[in-house]
């Protein structure tokens, strides 16, 4: 086979056939960007865990020998993505915050808000995510899951009507518990995330709500709901418990959103 066979091609992908592939031009990388990548790495790996602290500016200036304004680059770029808070000069040195749904919540809500995509899009991401958490959960949960949902559905109850806050937080620790029952890290991190996302882009309109007079009722219904899912995970029922979660977070979104959205919403339902 000659070296100009198929087999032994020059690139042809994305050339045309008998002509070697255009390279892409390159960029040099930039001194800070290796600091901000081993920084990262360490961070991700657990050997930087939430709450250290980097070593001061000096010494990094030191252990990288490189200037300081390439340091604060480096640390600039890895609080902008959430993974540091840092304050210039700061003898302590930067703090290590770690990846969590925060950084997640705050990169979807803003890309609700963006053309890229819309709040009815977050809302039925989060039932198809919320469900599944459902589901996995019906089939994987502890009795001790089942103890601790069961007390935060408990103190759901206690706060209505007088505590709409307390309540929120409660029913986000439900959620919290279910999305972790089901075992999987990963999910349980995107459907708190998500979950924070849609509850801060509708925050204003659940408000006006509230002001209308509606919270109590709507926090009644929430605590029936909230039985009606621990009932089913507790059966180990994982579609009745899927179907609950899609339904409810249908009735309580979509009357706040365009008629577009109430039809990706009832899309989502089955």
């Amino acid at each position: 086979m000659s070296a100009e066979s198929p087999g032994h091609g020059r690139g042809h992908a994305g050339g045309e056939p008998g002509k070697p592939a255009a390279f892409a031009p390159v960029r040099p990388v930039r001194a800070y960007q290796r600091v901000a990548e081993q920084i990262e790495e360490r961070i991700l790996s657990g050997a930087l865990p939430p709450g250290s602290r980097l070593p001061a500016e000096r010494e990094l200036v030191r252990q990288f020998d490189v200037g300081r304004s390439t340091i604060r680059e480096a640390l600039r770029v890895l609080q902008s993505s959430g993974l540091i808070r840092s304050r210039p000069g700061d003898p302590q040195g930067a703090e290590v915050l770690g990846v969590s749904p925060d950084t997640l919540s705050h990169a979807l809500g803003r890309l609700a808000r963006s053309h890229l995509s819309g709040l009815g899009e977050l809302i039925q991401f989060r039932m198809v995510l919320d469900a599944e958490s459902y589901r996995l959960a019906a089939r994987l949960h502890t009795e001790e899951d089942l103890r601790r949902l069961t007390e935060l559905a408990d103190r759901m109850e206690e706060y209505v009507p007088h505590d709409p806050h307390a309540f929120s937080r409660a029913d986000a620790e439900f959620h919290r518990v279910v999305a972790e029952a089901g075992g999987n890290a990963l999910l349980a991190l995107c459907a708190r995330a998500v979950h924070d996302a849609v509850a801060d882009a509708i925050e204003s309109k659940l408000a006006r709500a509230e002001r209308a007079g509606e919270a109590a009722d709507w926090m009644r219904r929430s605590v029936v709901h909230h039985r009606h899912v621990l009932a089913a995970l507790g059966d180990g029922d994982g579609p009745r418990a899927a179907r609950l979660g899609r339904e409810a977070l249908h009735d309580s979104y979509a009357p706040h959103v365009s008629e577009q959205d109430r039809a990706r919403l009832r899309a989502a339902l089955d």
